[in-house]
């Protein structure tokens, strides 16, 4: 009988395993065959393999128009996300450590106020209004701002979560051998909350590379385009070249889904580590 439960058990497991990957699998399968077809087959959004396979000419297509575009949309994307990440990572550490260090009800008013960034929608024309006031409007530093004001209260939760796995005593002992609060955030608590950074930074990555909506407000025009908005180069409303459309969704889910592959054990363990040793 334990064999059999053993079998069925491992069965469902299978299915389960199957049909979820099928769910994943198949998006990104009709994505790449429709990218490697001809514009008429494209335009019949079928589910079928290419009669004439030509990936690597759409991409090439789609990397050389407007001038090698996509190049400076990939760009823009990357400092964009690099100074997010970056930003983000400081600001959200520094939090974290002072709302979990200290139990009064200071913090629990940032607390809510930090968390509260996870369900109130972001205001985009305030938000607009003030950048102009500043000059930062139309800026990839006014996009840095937004991207990690937005993602500042995941990180902060994440990262607290992890502090709370580090013993205050490892504090107190570093302070007593002489050091300052700074250096105990850099040199000591800092390291340690590397798998909750990695878990931030992979998030963030794909958040950030991907957005569509915040350029779409903060950064109109051209000049400034990120690899979303480059989207809008083969949609028109007399005729779309979808086969370019979809090899320009490959282009600009690469790099995100690169970061994911090779993080994402680090993504899994800083998820769950702070609830597990909380």
């Amino acid at each position: 009988m334990k064999k059999k439960s053993k079998a069925r058990f491992y069965g469902v497991d299978f299915l389960v395993f199957i049909t979820i990957g099928m769910l994943y699998l198949i998006p990104f399968i009709f994505i790449l065959m429709t990218a490697a077809k001809t514009p008429e087959a494209a335009g019949q959004f079928r589910f079928s393999f290419p009669e004439e396979p030509q990936l690597f000419r759409n991409l090439g297509e789609v990397l050389q128009f407007g001038n090698y575009r996509m190049l400076l949309a990939l760009f823009n994307s990357s400092v964009i996300t690099a100074g997010s990440i970056v930003l983000t990572i400081v600001c959200a550490a520094l939090v974290a450590v002072v709302l979990q260090r200290r139990n009064d009800r200071l913090g629990t008013v940032v607390s809510a106020l930090m968390l509260a960034g996870l369900i109130l929608p972001p205001a985009v024309v305030p938000t607009i209004f003030v950048f102009r006031a500043l000059g930062l409007y139309k800026t990839l530093l006014s996009m840095i701002l937004v991207n990690t004001a937005l993602n500042m209260p995941f990180a902060i939760l994440v990262m607290r979560s992890f502090m709370g796995t580090i013993p205050r005593e490892l504090d107190e002992a570093t302070v007593v051998d002489g050091a300052s609060p700074l250096q105990v955030f850099g040199k000591v608590l800092l390291p340690l909350l590397k798998p909750a950074i990695v878990t931030v930074i992979v998030t963030s990555t794909v958040n950030i590379f991907n957005d569509f909506v915040g350029p779409l407000y903060f950064l109109p025009g051209t000049k400034k385009v990120t690899a979303p908005l480059t989207l809008f180069s083969f949609v028109s409303q007399f005729g779309s070249q979808w086969n370019l459309v979809f090899a320009d969704v490959v282009v600009v889910a690469l790099l995100p889904l690169i970061v994911f592959i090779f993080f994402q054990k680090q993504l899994v363990s800083g998820l769950v580590s702070g609830a597990i040793k909380g």
